[in-house]
């Protein structure tokens, strides 16, 4: 078992799901996914970010409403 997401001082990291994706996946308009709220960038790049990284991305769009199942 591993030990839970730590940011660089150690300090623990809140539990989230593996992703933010709802399988909405739309980013028609310009390069935010109108499911998740991540950018185009941020979802290629999603499986090779450190937990720490996915965090800020994680509290930006949980600010901003996202996910999003119905949009």
């Amino acid at each position: 078992m591993s030990a839970p997401p730590a940011d660089a001082e150690g300090a623990p990291l809140p539990l989230r799901p593996d992703t933010p994706c709802v399988a909405v996946c739309s980013t028609t308009f310009d390069e935010v996914c109108r499911g998740c709220g991540r950018t185009v960038v941020e979802v290629a790049h999603w499986v090779s970010m450190t937990a720490e990284q996915k965090e800020v991305v994680w509290q930006r769009i949980l600010a901003q409403g996202y996910p999003r199942r119905n949009t």
